[in-house]
């Protein structure tokens, strides 16, 4: 075999090496973070590791995770959504507010405010495509509206600032078990929103790894006049995106309103920017093309055990801010690194 030969063996071994992929991986930095974490808080806290707290852990990571896997989709094509956190209390008020005024059953405020939802998320990519404004106005804009539309609605319908209740509504129960019930397993009680982030993470990763509208989301995030070029429907996957966003907020606003019956309509703002932490924390960049569904989900449990980690270590929740920005660094540095030893492997 000649030198020429050998070299490219070699280059083919590299190509194909378990080290390689496992360093191309997006989400291996934060992967590594959250055994540091979760190691952290077992040796700080004697609670951590009891069935119980792990409930807790899971759950808090539940309701940042469902949110953060659309996010982190919307990230990976390039764009970011700061309405996301009041689009979520966007979606309650609008179901117990239909169900109440029509006394009808729950469920039928529940598919309004799918639609609607969906139709803010719509907004968002439709507004994006046809203007060529930056998704930070885009959305500002839209976070802006959503706030006050949530005040102003709630102040003009109910009278207050919080909805009425709607627990003694048909409907109620069932709606209830869907999207804020908790399930027993061995003496232990786990929130449903759990399946559901598990599920959101388990689709989005089919949908980014075994589907054209995967390669769709990479092209876009990576280079969109390219995308384009090569005949990659931009705009119907930038609005697809943002709808995804909006479809995540749905879910997450049904529990919010079957957990307490009732909903205060100016909950949710500055969540967004949590969702935005997660997805990073999870391998995304913010300038598009890469990272991934699991990333997404691992930075939610980074999230998740750090908020109650502090509790069960009785510690002063104070500092979780700054433990959650001293993550997002650590993360950031982590995953440029790891990218730099993936691309060196080359």
């Amino acid at each position: 075999m000649s030198a020429t030969q050998a070299k490219g063996a070699d280059e083919r071994i590299l190509q194909t090496s378990p080290l390689r992929r496992l360093l191309g991986r997006p989400e291996l930095g934060s992967v590594v973070g959250a055994i540091a974490v979760f190691v952290f808080f077992a040796l700080l806290a004697d609670s951590f590791l009891r069935a119980s707290s792990l409930s807790t852990v899971l759950y808090a990571a539940s309701t940042i995770g469902i949110m953060a896997v659309p996010v982190a989709l919307l990230m990976i094509g390039g764009e970011f959504d700061l309405s996301a956190g009041v689009m979520v209390t966007s979606s309650a008020l609008v179901s117990s507010m239909v169900s109440y005024q029509t006394t009808a059953d729950v469920w039928v405020g529940v598919g309004v405010s799918l639609l609607v939802t969906l139709a803010i998320g719509a907004f968002n990519g439709f507004m994006l495509t046809r203007t060529k404004l930056p998704s930070f106005i885009i959305t500002l804009g839209t976070f802006l509206m959503l706030t006050g539309l949530n005040l102003g609605f709630t102040k003009l319908i109910d009278g207050t600032v919080s909805t009425k209740t709607i627990a003694d509504m048909e409907g109620f129960p069932s709606a209830r078990d869907v999207f804020a019930s908790t399930i027993t397993v061995g003496g232990v009680g786990f929130k449903v929103t759990i399946l559901w982030w598990l599920a959101l993470v388990a689709v989005a990763s089919w949908i980014l790894l075994r589907t054209r509208a995967g390669n769709w989301i990479f092209a876009v995030g990576g280079n969109k006049d390219a995308a384009r070029a090569v005949g990659v429907p931009v705009t119907r996957t930038k609005i697809g995106l943002y709808m995804g966003v909006g479809f995540g907020a749905w879910i997450s606003g049904q529990h919010l309103l079957f957990s307490y019956d009732v909903v205060q309509s100016g909950e949710g703002v500055g969540n967004e920017l949590i969702y935005i932490i997660a997805a990073v924390i999870g391998g995304c960049l913010i300038t598009g093309g890469h990272g991934s569904a699991v990333g997404s989900a691992v930075g939610a449990f980074i999230f998740g055990m750090t908020s109650k980690g502090i509790v069960f270590a009785e510690w002063n929740p104070d500092w979780f801010k700054f433990f959650l920005g001293a993550m997002l660094l650590l993360a950031t540095l982590l995953n440029a690194w790891v990218r730099k030893r993936a691309e060196a492997t080359k």
